[in-house]
């Protein structure tokens, strides 16, 4: 549908035909060699002619309106996780392939796009409510008529979906056994994943038994393949037992510990009674020391990342406050964070002193209680005269920064975030400083860094120019349920500050500590000449040692923009690798990494029919069992399926379309041939 709008009066429209029937009558009044039904012609293309060139002078606006027809859809959600796949065989999933095709076809007939997709749960788990509703965002702006979600009901991440709402009914089949059978399987397990050579470690975990009363199993814990103990557990009902071990940490490096319950001959899924836990066995703890004038929520936001990780011992120090040594604890620390110092009533000044005096690294998070003029005095930061305001600005993360590379999205996250008070004052960045955090004003993102890291000789230092760290924590968690990408920046910067420089020319780790044995196993190689700057083209191997002995090496070459290796099919256990190139001679670099099994989807293999019957009753659906698809099928195929209309309208100038011109184009032509054929000019 189209229509023409006008900016002026339509009375300007009379004017535009008056002077066309003008101007065309002054011109073919006379007579002319050619015939009166010529000269008609003439008279009439001339005037439409004029008649649309002062028309176009009003600039007169075509507004279009085009209507789109989108089908419904209907998305078929296939749990693929590993209870289903452990209790279904290969039969019964061709069968319900087959099925679920003549569903497609049936539904495509009644005009419905039907979409089939999966968990598809990296971790291997199941998070129904998670899946749920990522069909809803997916499709969002579409009309999805329903859900056809296939599953066993066992879900073990995520919240329960009874709790949650979605805009369309969700159709439930039910595939896998719903018989209650005897089993005896570990549920949790208990343990800290740092240890300290030398100490005793607590490994606890929790029994579940189903079908068995006063029974007496005996569970072993083995590390190496070696029995480290054993204990007879009296079963004496379906509660949770609890049993612990306390194993020495003999050995420094990775550790594999297996629990291991003995099966009982009644059992019917005995893959549950053994599990394996990865201890990291170290040899000390990293020093975080924190120094500030008086208590602040920045303090804790900082703190609760740092006690995230085992391998830091966190201290605050506080003047008239705290009882602890600051003198001590700063020689001590390899990494001192200072607060607010120095502050504006000088209680902190001579403790910044012997902070300065030490080797740790320095992160200095300032703000309104900070004394600048100290600061810039000391050369610490270098301001142009004096703060009389702050300003709110919000973070921007820079996507250059290549220190240390982010798992999750921090550009995204980071963005909406509060605002951070900083001062308004010129100041000098070091050329050898590297912002990770930009000042984002508006929608403007400035040049002028909020956090970055810089150099002082040997010392690694971050300054964060404004406070308000605690609100970005709690916005997270408020938006996400969790603080991911506050606590990985800054868990990460805590890391690199609070780690020694590796000064070698050639690195090469595994990107993480630990893999599963579902995903690939990567790694990082740098190498660098003697000035520290990245080379490429060097040969690279690796040679891998697992717990039995069994040796592989790989070879591959390193390029730009291509730094990783990546090996799969890699089974559960501790890994030792060897990496080794040559320079001027060989370099050479050794690690270890683990690969550990995701077990939990077969801890409980018994269907759980009656959430997927409530979960369809609550948003309008049907459920029916593998066998009844059917039964759905004629269901849905007797909905009609209505689609959904979207209209798009379109503005623009009459003198901007083609046909304008060309319209023009063939009255001009027109008269000029007519003319000239007839014998006139």
């Amino acid at each position: 549908m189209s229509r023409i709008i006008f900016e002026s009066s339509p009375l300007y429209l009379v004017l535009c035909l008056l002077l066309a029937l003008g101007a065309a009558y002054l011109l073919y009044k006379i007579k002319y060699p050619w015939s009166k039904r010529i000269n008609q012609v003439l008279f009439v293309t001339r005037t439409l002619l004029i008649f649309l060139l002062a028309l176009l002078l009003l600039e007169p606006i075509l507004k279009q309106v085009n209507n789109f027809f989108i089908k419904p859809v209907i998305v078929v959600l296939q749990d693929d996780s590993g209870s289903v796949n452990e209790v279904t065989d290969s039969i019964k999933q061709q069968a319900i392939t087959q099925q679920l095709g003549k569903l497609q076809r049936d539904l495509q007939e009644q005009d419905y796009t039907v979409e089939f997709r999966t968990l598809q749960d990296p971790n291997g788990t199941s998070d129904f409510t998670s899946a749920i509703k990522k069909v809803s965002n997916d499709y969002e702006g579409q009309k999805v008529a329903g859900l056809v979600f296939i599953s066993d009901g066992i879900y073990n991440a995520g919240i329960s979906p009874l709790y949650s709402t979605f805009n369309f009914p969700v159709h439930t089949i039910g595939v896998g056994d719903t018989s209650k059978r005897i089993d005896l399987f570990i549920k949790n397990t208990v343990f800290n994943k740092i240890a300290y050579q030398g100490n005793r470690f607590p490994v606890r975990i929790e029994l579940s038994a189903k079908g068995f009363l006063a029974k007496i199993v005996d569970v072993s814990l083995l590390n190496k393949g070696k029995l480290l103990e054993k204990k007879a557990v009296n079963i004496t009902n379906e509660a949770l037992t609890r049993v612990e071990f306390l194993p020495l940490a003999a050995d420094q490096g990775l550790q594999r510990y297996e629990i291991v319950i003995t099966p009982q001959a009644e059992e019917w899924n005995t893959t549950n009674n053994r599990t394996t836990v990865f201890v990291e066995v170290v040899s000390g703890k990293k020093k975080i020391l924190a120094l500030a004038s008086a208590p602040h929520p920045d303090i804790k936001a900082l703190r609760a990342v740092v006690e995230q990780n085992e391998n830091y011992e966190f201290d605050l120090h506080i003047p008239g406050t705290t009882q602890n040594d600051f003198g001590k604890l700063s020689k001590e620390a390899d990494l001192i964070m200072l607060f607010q110092v120095p502050d504006l009533k000088g209680r902190t000044r001579q403790l910044l002193q012997q902070a300065q005096a030490t080797k740790a690294s320095l992160f200095f998070v300032l703000g309104e209680q900070t004394n600048w003029q100290e600061l810039n005095k000391d050369g610490i930061v270098k301001i142009e005269g004096g703060i009389r305001q702050f300003d709110d600005v919000v973070p921007a993360f820079n996507t250059d920064f290549s220190v240390f590379t982010a798992e999750t999205n921090l550009a995204g996250v980071f963005q909406s975030f509060p605002p951070a008070s900083v001062p308004f004052v010129k100041m000098q960045i070091p050329p050898s400083a590297t912002p990770l955090l930009f000042q984002k004003v508006g929608s403007l993102v400035t040049d002028k860094p909020l956090l970055y890291l810089d150099q002082l000789e040997e010392r690694k230092v971050a300054f964060m120019l404004g406070e308000g760290l605690w609100r970005w924590r709690l916005q997270e968690f408020s938006r996400n349920e969790n603080t991911e990408s506050f606590d990985e920046l800054f868990g990460k910067l805590i890391q690199y500050l609070s780690t020694t420089d590796d000064r070698r020319k050639f690195r090469s780790y595994p990107i993480k500590q630990e893999f599963l044995d579902t995903e690939s196993v990567q790694f990082e190689t740098q190498v660098y000449n003697d000035i520290f700057e990245p080379v490429y083209g060097k040969t690279i191997e690796i040679e891998l040692t697992s717990e039995t002995g069994q040796r592989n090496t790989y070879r591959y070459t390193t390029n730009e923009g291509n730094t990783r290796y990546t090996i799969g099919g890699l089974s559960e256990g501790v890994y030792r690798y060897k990496a080794s190139t040559t320079l001027k001679e060989k370099e050479e670099v050794r690690g270890e990494f683990l690969v550990s099994r995701q077990q939990i989807e077969l801890q409980n293999l018994t269907a759980d029919f009656d959430l997927l019957r409530k979960l369809s009753v609550q948003t309008g659906g049907l459920f029916v069992s593998a066998e009844n698809i059917e039964t759905l099928n004629t269901s849905l195929t007797q909905q009609k399926a209505t689609a959904l209309i979207q209209s798009e309208e379109k503005y623009d100038n009459l003198i901007n379309l083609k046909w304008t011109f060309f319209l023009l184009l063939v009255l001009v032509s027109s008269e000029w041939f007519l003319r000239k054929y007839y014998g006139s000019y």
